[in-house]
């Protein structure tokens, strides 16, 4: 049994401090990288891509609504073929600067609202597939397990990453519980630990049907962010998990 770690990183403006995104670097094995819209900016790209090339962790871009201010969390609607050319811009963008590096794009996962809006909304889903596979079919396509963005990935024929957050609640039909409610929120490294290893073994169930986990994602903005990952790791290496980045193919 295997799994991939990854994080949502370079999410900073201006002057690049590595802080905890460097902390984090020795835990995971992919790193999404903000593409502009939600965070980063050309500098913080850079620097965030070559600090992900020197500790051999794959690079996905991570693009998202045109939100600075929001941080790409609000909800936004735009027509399918907008949506598709945005996603394509931010990928096309982190890819350039994957490429000057040296270094592939191995795969694709939005961000914030738009990851959620798409895990709901097949008409959006389909357009972000719809721009992973116009950049490459190569590129494995991040969302959230069993979603409508999985399902539209994979009915195109892409490679697709069943995602899971070990500090999030979940409800009983496998979506993510609100974050104004109680539990939906895991604070304790040892209980976020202890979920990462269950959504490993047994995946998510939807409503009778079990979506398998291919990722975890660990929340760089959570207090606990880089205790929380080294747990994780620990824990599931200690049970038999093997820690390894997204293969496409």
């Amino acid at each position: 049994m295997k799994t991939d770690l990854n994080a949502d990183l370079g999410e900073s403006f201006g002057r690049y401090t590595l802080g905890s995104d460097a902390a984090l670097m020795e835990h995971i094995t992919s790193a999404n990288i903000a593409c502009g819209f939600h965070a980063g900016d050309p500098g913080v790209m850079q620097a965030t891509v070559r600090l992900a090339g020197q500790h051999g962790v794959a690079i996905g871009a991570h693009p998202g609504w045109p939100d600075l201010q929001g941080f790409g969390r609000r909800k936004m609607t735009i027509p399918p073929d907008e949506a598709e050319a945005m996603v394509l811009y931010q990928v096309g963008a982190l890819a350039a600067f994957a490429t000057a590096e040296g270094l592939p794009l191995r795969h694709v996962k939005p961000h914030g609202e738009l990851y959620n809006q798409a895990a709901r909304d097949r008409s959006l889903a389909e357009a972000i597939a719809r721009a992973v596979k116009r950049f490459s079919r190569e590129l494995i396509l991040v969302g959230l397990a069993g979603s409508e963005l999985v399902a539209a990935a994979l009915e195109l024929g892409l490679q697709v990453a069943n995602e899971a957050f070990p500090d999030r609640g979940y409800n009983p039909d496998g979506t993510l519980m609100p974050r104004n409610l109680p539990g939906a929120l895991l604070e304790d490294p040892e209980q976020v630990a202890a979920h990462a290893l269950k959504l490993v073994r047994e995946g998510i169930d939807f409503s009778g049907k079990v979506a398998r986990v291919d990722t975890l994602c660990l929340h760089g903005d959570h207090p606990d962010a880089v205790r929380n990952a080294g747990m994780i790791r620990g824990v599931l290496i200690a049970n038999g998990i093997e820690i390894r980045p997204l293969q496409p193919g």
